[in-house]
């Protein structure tokens, strides 16, 4: 299931779905981390995650069916509890193998994500950032999408660690006037987190928060506050005000977003967004229309231009392509090194206690 050689950071919580695309009954299937995983709810509610691979002829089972809270194989009807043994055979005597078991994954719930630990280690939900902003407040004021680019993880966190990608990439709606462009944005680093902030003035506010300013044409400060965290979660807030108020979401006109990546493979990723306002919070119909934008946003706008770049790079070796590196860099280029050193103290770990076996 992983080796020393793996790509990615394995002991470590990843969003596997949204908690919306697991519904009661089907059996929910996705690759991630270059194996295939199958997700379901049992009778009670509560969802679990084990390899979507029969162990007998390596039949994907969520090609099967539900018994109860077991999984039956389409293809010789051996049946699987939630914890990936085999329970049932209907062949010969019906003796069960030793071997006849797949591998379960733990599996938590909390923030709208069902979240999932691939690695040997044994999982600590408490390890699970803390995003609970995104279950306060009204309903209508939080809202959740999925995203497939064809780009390899960590130009997606690119992305959206380096934000002066704004002003060249994105319309009108969010525009900062040029603003953006020429500030280095401060930065904050911590054993786990790397963030940056940037604050600057424009006029008009930026046009997702002017209309509920004071004066939807004139001057505002604005801030963007960004904190990754491992492997692949970034936190962003935004907002804007006018007159006197301390640059946050208690004070300013705002949301608060979270992106978060999980790899399929090393050259495509589930890509998923939340993003909670504090403004006309029970307007449902505005509700559904910003997460529509903002989605449509990535898909026509930012996504295209990832995918290029991936088709272009052909590799999930930045480095090694000797990019040109400017200031705008300086937040993106601290992630990918702190997660490199995570993933290769990992790995080094991981071989000495082979080692010492």
């Amino acid at each position: 299931m992983e080796s020393p050689q793996t790509p990615y950071l394995m002991n470590t919580w990843y969003v596997a779905a949204l908690s919306t695309e697991v519904g009661p009954e089907a059996l929910f299937h996705r690759k991630i981390l270059d194996t295939s995983v199958l997700i379901y709810r049992k009778q009670d509610g509560t969802a679990v995650a084990m390899h979507d691979r029969c162990p007998h002829r390596f039949v994907p089972l969520s090609l099967g069916r539900r018994e109860g809270d077991d999984v039956v194989c389409a293809y010789h009807g051996l049946k699987f509890d939630c914890t990936g043994k085999c329970n049932h055979n209907p062949h010969g005597n019906q003796k069960i193998p030793d071997a006849a078991r797949t591998r379960s994954f733990p599996l938590v719930e909390r923030h709208g994500f069902l979240w999932i630990w691939m690695g040997e280690e044994a999982a600590d939900p408490d390890a699970i950032p803390d995003y609970s902003p995104l279950d306060e407040g009204h309903p209508n004021a939080v809202a959740y999408t999925y995203m497939y680019p064809k780009a390899n993880y960590q130009l997606i966190l690119d992305n959206v660690m380096d934000l002066s990608h704004i002003d060249h990439v994105h319309g009108e709606i969010i525009t900062t006037r040029g603003k953006l462009s020429p500030l280095v944005p401060q930065l904050r680093e911590t054993a786990e987190t790397v963030a940056a902030r940037w604050e600057w003035v424009q006029q008009p506010a930026m046009l997702i928060f002017n209309q509920f300013l004071p004066d939807p044409d004139g001057e505002a400060r604005h801030f963007f506050d960004i904190t990754w965290s491992a492997p692949a979660n970034i936190q962003l807030s935004v907002g804007a005000i006018q007159g006197a108020g301390e640059l946050d979401l208690e004070h300013c006109v705002g949301q608060y977003d979270l992106h978060t990546c999980t790899p399929e493979t090393a050259t495509t990723t589930h890509y998923f967004f939340a993003t909670r306002r504090n403004h006309i919070v029970e307007d449902a119909e505005y509700n559904k229309m910003k997460i529509e934008a903002m989605h449509g946003a990535f898909m026509t706008e930012d996504g295209p231009i990832l995918d290029a770049v991936q088709a272009e790079m052909d590799t999930d070796d930045f480095f090694g392509l000797n990019p040109v590196l400017m200031s705008n860099d300086i937040a993106p280029v601290k992630v990918r090194r702190h997660l490199t050193r995570l993933i290769e103290d990992e790995q080094a770990a991981r071989i000495g206690l082979k080692k010492t076996a």
